[in-house]
């Protein structure tokens, strides 16, 4: 195995600010299916100066969650 080849997860475990591209294999979808979600307001980031969009990881990881129901958020509505 070639020493310079890491799995994804090991080199974004570490990465706090995903580019578009990044982000898109970070969850698993398509360049194109993050631009989407990012122009509806699905996913929130800023933008560089040069207009290139920006991920956190800690909000990539939280819209996984919620994909998945794992938020918990409706659950503490639902038990008020």
């Amino acid at each position: 195995m070639n020493p310079n080849l890491t799995p994804l997860r090991a080199r974004t475990d570490r990465q706090l600010v995903f580019t578009s591209s990044q982000a898109a294999r970070y969850v698993g979808v398509s360049l194109a299916t993050i631009r989407r979600w990012s122009d509806a307001g699905h996913l929130t980031c800023y933008r560089t100066p040069g207009g290139q969009r920006r991920f956190s990881r800690e909000q990539l990881d939280d819209f996984i969650a919620s994909l998945r129901g794992d938020s918990g958020g409706s659950d503490d509505l639902a038990a008020a």
